[in-house]
């Protein structure tokens, strides 16, 4: 299984992979980064802050970005080189986003390309946005 090469890719293409986020991802999420934050992991805690409840690790929603390019666009042979987000809305337990890249940019030269990346929310509002920049894998002899 091999991804698609600078030469396959145009502005414009893009691709979406969707989950439910659980609170079984974040506790594993937690687990794996030590990241153990009463903001994630607290009720109690977290009831009392500007969120008013427990609000998903911004970076596991970012993690569906990874999944986007690593599987799909480019797809499997793709090295992720970087990643500008900003996070605008909080997720929370049981939220299903939508993540979708869409290529802006294309370096034949370097092998470069850059895409726009967004998180939405089932409602629609964008709880995350950035900028990813790729190398896409090289084609075969």
């Amino acid at each position: 299984m091999k991804g698609k090469t600078i030469e396959e890719i145009k502005i414009g293409d893009s691709a979406v992979f969707q989950k439910t986020i659980s609170e079984t991802d974040v506790y594993l999420y937690a687990g794996i980064t030590g990241d153990i934050n009463p903001a994630h992991i607290n009720e109690e805690h977290s009831k009392n802050s500007m969120f008013k409840g427990r609000i998903v690790h911004g970076m596991l929603t970012a993690g569906l970005i990874s999944a986007v390019l690593g599987v799909q666009l480019p797809g499997p042979g793709t090295i992720y080189l970087g990643q500008e987000l900003k996070f605008t809305a909080p997720v929370r337990f049981n939220d299903t986003i939508e993540a979708r890249v869409e290529v802006i940019e294309i370096n034949p030269e370097k092998n470069r390309i850059k895409l726009e990346t967004t998180c939405t929310n089932q409602n629609k509002e964008i709880v995350l946005k950035g900028v990813a920049t790729v190398m896409p894998p090289k084609k075969e002899c």
